[in-house]
């Protein structure tokens, strides 16, 4: 039987619009238009001009023909040409898929081909490896240059070549700053496309939705305690889960994006001291970076800045020379299927007041359910049933929410895997404590995560065996201060075959990134059961004990 309050009562254009971001960076724009939108070394952007070089985007982007459902591809550093993509490109209706610039051609032509790529957007110091990568690629993009005005001769990579047909300024000049942009035609669109690190076979394309988006926006501000006109500095590659959502969410408070090419200590701390960073994000060793640097390169500032981490948590010396150097730090968790972070360890005053022991404990957990997240539990993965909360009873923590991905690109059976029963399987092994915080103890997947990017170990593994004189290996997560954890592999080499640990750690740098290849090679009896499974728990106790 129908209510009354549904009867004559229905949505129009008045009382119902598709939930978006785009519309955070429209009133900005129009409420603050002269308020510092971007920094980017000499560079000053307005909201003004945000919003007008984002229409010129969209503008050129559909003069191309570029509109709903086509994948706009992008590799670039943290800069305003990122900020800029990720709206203008979704204001003609198309999906952003921002590429991990420390990728390998063969990773970034999957890819490219898998999204179905009509435009790529390189930085010319990623061009040399984009270039490899479209050689390998089937489709055949419209390639635009971004030649950053403000790149160093001292960046991780030197820049390369031209490898476009189009320069990315003359692009955007081309664009209409009128330009009549387009809401989606249901919030449940998609609006970017970010692609796991690929655990088993080929990584998948996780797609995020424009309602999942606009709500992350809001909630980062709450979580971060983001007040009017923050200012926040890119340490956070924007490239990693849309930057957690925040290159939309600074749009909601009107804040001040401080680009960052790359993490360096000096840099850091003189865009802190003289940007007043109120704000920023970052893995374990973005602290490891900023609290260890030499004197010469640190500066005194006034003002607390939050620093959002994402990883294991950290060790109580970090936390406190974290404190002593001016920073509070707020422990996250998520994933990329959760756009970012959906679970904080929402930390009581009076916890400060317990001894060392009880709260490095708290400190340790990762907490509760954002306020975007509607459910969080811990659940046996067989049965569905929900674990004891009792701190100590095992399983999988799963979630509920708007801010769950829409599933993974073109691979409807791992959707319905990590959907089965009506949550998402997180893959990460857990317990429930009684007061309702979650707190990881395994990765049932053996990720490996190493300065906030996730290393696969079977990826690994696969490229050891490739070598001629490997038997067996099993690679494994050893503690690091300064990364977190880095690789170590346990190798066992084939009767009357030798090779050496620097010979092992080459042959994998031929095959992957120089970040996913073992920093430490141990030749040893690889442990396994009776059936000849390998016993990845007791390599992880030997890591431990290096």
């Amino acid at each position: 039987m129908a209510s009354i309050y549904d009867s004559d009562l229905e949505r129009n254009t008045a009382n119902f619009q598709p939930l978006t971001p785009l519309t955070y960076l429209e009133r900005a724009a129009k409420t603050y238009p002269d308020q510092t939108a971007i920094i980017h070394g000499s560079l000053r952007l307005s909201y003004r001009d945000f919003w007008r070089r984002s229409l010129q985007l969209a503008s050129a982007l559909a003069q191309k023909g570029i509109g709903k459902g086509d994948t706009v591809t992008v590799m670039l550093s943290n800069t305003p040409a990122m900020l800029e993509a990720h709206f203008g490109v979704p204001m003609v209706k198309a999906v952003l898929h921002s590429l991990n610039t420390r990728l390998d051609a063969a990773v970034i032509a999957f890819q490219l081909d898998h999204a179905e790529t009509k435009v790529l957007i390189v930085d010319r110091e990623f061009s040399t490896v984009t270039k490899e990568a479209l050689a390998l690629a089937k489709v055949r993009p419209l390639v635009i240059d971004y030649d950053d005005p403000e790149y160093a001769a001292d960046a991780p990579y030197p820049k390369g070549e031209r490898i476009g047909s189009l320069d990315y300024e003359e692009f955007v000049s081309s664009g209409d700053p009128e330009f009549s942009w387009s809401m989606p035609d249901d919030e449940w669109d998609a609006i970017s496309l970010n692609y796991t690190s690929g655990t088993t076979g080929n990584p998948k394309g996780v797609v995020y939705h424009h309602r999942g988006a606009a709500l992350m926006a809001y909630a980062n501000t709450i979580h971060a305690g983001m007040g009017k006109h923050p200012a926040y500095l890119w340490t956070l590659p924007m490239f990693h889960c849309n930057g957690w959502c925040f290159p939309w969410t600074l749009a909601v408070q009107a804040g001040t994006h401080v680009c960052l090419r790359w993490v360096r200590a000096k840099a850091m701390y003189d865009a802190i001291a003289d940007h007043g960073v109120t704000h920023l994000c970052g893995a374990p060793i973005v602290m490891s970076t900023l609290i260890d640097a030499p004197d010469a390169d640190k500066r005194e500032f006034p003002q607390t800045v939050t620093f959002n981490t994402a990883a294991a948590p950290p060790p109580e010396a970090v936390l406190s020379g974290m404190a002593d150097a001016g920073f509070a730090v707020t422990h996250l968790y998520g994933l990329t299927e959760t756009y970012g972070p959906a679970v904080v360890n929402e930390w009581h005053a009076g916890w400060d007041a317990l001894d060392k022991g009880p709260r490095t404990a708290r400190k340790a957990r990762q907490g509760v359910r954002y306020a975007a997240l509607e459910a969080l539990t811990v659940l046996d993965p067989e049965t569905m049933e929900a674990t004891p909360a009792d701190g100590e009873t095992i399983g999988e923590v799963m979630f509920r929410g708007n801010i769950v991905m829409k599933g993974y690109l073109k691979n409807r059976p791992a959707t319905d895997e990590a959907f089965a029963g009506g949550w998402f399987h997180s893959g990460d092994l857990g317990v429930m404590h009684p007061d309702g915080y979650i707190q990881l103890k395994d990765r049932s997947k053996d990720i490996i995560i190493s300065g906030g990017e996730n290393i696969s170990s079977i990826e690994v593994e696969d490229a050891l065996y490739k070598h001629p004189a490997v038997a067996s290996c099993g690679v494994v997560a050893r503690p690091d201060d300064k990364w977190g954890e880095t690789p170590v592999a346990y190798v066992e080499l084939k009767p009357g075959k030798a090779a050496t640990e620097s010979e092992i750690i080459e042959h994998c740098r031929t095959l992957l990134a120089r970040f996913k290849c073992p920093r430490t090679v141990i030749f040893a009896e690889i442990p396994k059961t009776s059936t000849g499974k390998m016993q990845k728990f007791r390599l992880r106790e030997l890591a431990k004990a290096l």
